[in-house]
């Protein structure tokens, strides 16, 4: 990231960019970055925007061959292609030898970096993987947005926010926002606020779900669950994130067996500090062997649905009921 804010602060830009990885909001900030600092403000006569499983590499590179009309580069703006998982050959090809007023900037979820084009984007430019900002980042990337609209929140609120929302980028820029709005008259952002006004995303409903079931609350585990129907989340979906917390819980507490402190398992596991945390104390009512045997039922509930031997939202049922009794 240092290295690309350099490269547009001196205007040395690189031939081709890849912006890549799960953060979709970070992957945008930066292709928008980019854009603008190859091509300036307005000028749309040299840019070209791809998008999707079909477009036709031969027309991408007709396109870069193209003199660029009235200015030194002509850009190809490529994203959601798979061109990093198979197909990218013909544009690895050209990148060997591009011409020079062609700069690519390809944008793209997952890659293969045993791709032949991934190699060629290495070679004759930059890769950008956007990843999720850990605790620390995501914590101070809030407050910023917060002091810019003149807002304060106080380190509990600010946990007990993220706890709620999650931690994908653009669903917590849109709940500050409307936080913001809420707020209009008072300087300072309380937990009654955030309770108030900001969604609670799925996985913080099935944390609080698998917690009522390590807690043995019944009713409460199916009240939660019933709610997510109701809006509309299908039974398979609902299961295969249980079976991911289940599974999440089961790793934290090897982890935690093998002496780990909380910041690592947060890490190993693809978890934010303070989440992490709540994990390793949810996996700490349960027994390894509890886990495990959850999980075998996870796979046979899908199994029974699949094979037509069971309704969706019954098997959903019969889970729950099972280990919150």
């Amino acid at each position: 990231m240092k290295k690309l804010n350099e490269e547009i602060r001196t205007g040395q830009l690189k031939q081709v960019y890849l912006l890549c990885g799960e953060e979709a909001y970070l992957r945008r900030q930066y292709r928008d970055r980019v854009r603008k600092a190859l091509l300036g403000d307005g000028d749309l006569m040299n840019l070209h925007c791809f998008e999707g499983k079909g477009i036709n590499p031969g027309e991408v590179v007709d396109l870069a061959q193209t003199l660029p009309f009235l200015a030194d580069r002509r850009v190809l703006v490529i994203e959601n292609s798979g061109f990093f998982k198979r197909g990218g050959e013909a544009l690895a090809d050209y990148l060997a030898e591009p011409a020079p007023t062609a700069f690519f900037v390809f944008v793209e979820t997952e890659i293969d970096k045993r791709s032949r084009l991934y190699k060629a984007a290495v070679s004759k430019g930059r890769v950008i993987e956007c990843k999720t900002p850990d605790d620390g980042m995501l914590k101070r990337w809030v407050l910023e947005l917060l002091t810019k609209e003149g807002k304060k929140i106080t380190q509990q609120d600010l946990e007990f926010f993220l706890e709620k929302t999650g931690t994908d980028m653009e669903n917590i820029r849109g709940e500050v926002e409307k936080l913001v709005c809420y707020c209009l008259d008072r300087d300072v952002i309380t937990a009654k606020d955030i309770e108030e006004i900001c969604v609670r995303q799925i996985n913080s409903r099935i944390f609080d779900m698998v917690e009522a079931v390590a807690n043995k609350k019944q009713r409460q585990a199916m009240d939660l669950y019933y709610d997510l129907l109701t809006l509309k989340e299908p039974p398979m979906r609902i299961l295969f994130l249980i079976a991911r917390q289940f599974n999440l819980l089961l790793q934290v507490k090897e982890l935690k067996n093998k002496g780990y402190d909380i910041r690592t398992i947060g890490t190993k596991v693809g978890l934010a500090g303070f989440i992490a945390g709540k994990y390793a104390a949810q996996a700490a009512k349960f027994k390894e062997t509890d886990l495990k045997e959850a999980l075998r039922d996870c796979v046979e509930a899908e199994e029974l649905v699949k094979t037509g031997r069971m309704n969706d939202i019954l098997s959903v049922e019969l889970l729950i009921v099972k280990h919150s009794a």
